[in-house]
């Protein structure tokens, strides 16, 4: 269900004084407390006031297919780059340029440009799909790549969510094009048969299940685990302690990093905030934000950040893979068909 945030559109515009140019529409995915801040400094620096409209990737795509042209929203984003390969297919976003976006974003972390040279998306930050695993029971060498997550060594360790989840689909998808779709469906029957249970619940369950000896093993997106490294919750910083953590394959292509993005919605009736409101979110400061407030990493270049525990993960950087975003979404239904098969759920 979307959830309508702040003055309704028609109150809103209705304001004695408050021109359309000065409102921007937001249909946004990301729901973290942290990226108010965000929103706050955008309109003090620029006098746009944002409108937004809270919903999860699926339900802001259905909105923008049911509302067609009547749709009011500027800018779109997303958490997931299979969503965001997606919605460009569907032409639900408005290609743009913008010598900002596209000399901050690496070119694997946004769409490819069309014949006139405009971009459909651009990755504002990025989330590192790591293992986590019990330092009393497992060495770091036995699960240091994704291959490893379907050896025999690892027989009845693994906890992961759904396969079916969209952290899942597009780490899988981004194996078909390292390992080809034949490798790749007896990589995830062997991942399969490694279970510890059956997959359930998010990733922080998956981190639980780890340390409370569930499970030996887990996959996780980066920012769950920095949540709880950061946490001054006791209990939390006990589980940490017991876990040790790898970013997988770093001998050889590097990790899987999903992306969350944004784009100009494809009727938007103010493109010019939009375009000024996604070059603000590759800003420094903007990317700091992603980093130190949500524990994202940041996908302009050049920027430097202080979240102690992306660094303590890290060193501060480690290699990922340069696999074009639009590559792990052309994937997904044929992903899907092998987790079928393999009876992976």
């Amino acid at each position: 269900m979307l959830k309508t945030v702040a003055l309704s559109w028609a109150l809103l515009n209705a304001v004695p004084g408050f021109s359309q140019d000065q409102v921007l529409n937001l249909y946004s995915a990301r729901h973290y407390p942290s990226d108010e801040a965000l929103y706050s400094n955008f309109t003090k620096a620029t006098g746009i006031r944002i409108q937004r409209v809270d919903a999860d990737d699926a339900g802001i795509l259905a909105r923008l297919k049911t509302e067609g042209q009547a749709s009011p929203a500027d800018v779109i984003l997303l958490v997931d780059a299979a969503r965001l390969w997606r919605a460009e297919v569907d032409g639900l976003f408005q290609p743009i340029q913008s010598k900002v976006l596209t000399g901050a974003i690496p070119p694997q972390l946004r769409a490819k440009p069309d014949d006139k040279g405009a971009t459909a998306w651009f990755g504002l930050s990025t989330r590192a799909r790591i293992v986590v695993y019990d330092k009393q029971r497992v060495k770091a060498s036995e699960v240091d790549t994704y291959e490893k997550l379907a050896d025999p060594v690892n027989k009845g360790r693994i906890c992961i969510r759904s396969g079916s989840h969209p952290y899942n689909l597009s780490l899988f998808g981004a194996m078909v094009e390292h390992l080809g779709p034949v490798k790749t469906e007896a990589w995830l029957k062997g991942l399969n048969d490694n279970l510890a249970r059956s997959p359930k619940g998010g990733d922080t369950d998956q981190i639980k299940g780890v340390a409370s000896g569930e499970c030996a093993v887990a996959v996780t997106n980066s920012y769950y685990l920095a949540r709880l490294m950061r946490s001054n919750n006791p209990d939390d910083r006990a589980m940490v302690d017991k876990l040790g953590v790898v970013f997988p394959n770093q001998a050889g292509e590097g990790t899987h990093v999903n992306v969350a993005g944004g784009a100009v919605a494809r009727y938007a009736k103010n493109q010019a905030n939009a375009v000024r409101f996604l070059e603000y979110l590759i800003s420094p400061e903007a990317q700091n934000h992603f980093a130190n407030g949500n524990n994202e990493w940041p996908v302009a270049k050049g920027v430097q950040f202080d979240n102690p525990a992306l660094k303590a993960m890290t060193g501060g950087s480690f290699k990922s893979e340069l696999i074009p975003i639009s590559a792990v979404g052309m994937n997904q239904i044929k992903v899907q068909q092998m987790l079928d098969r393999v009876g992976f759920r």
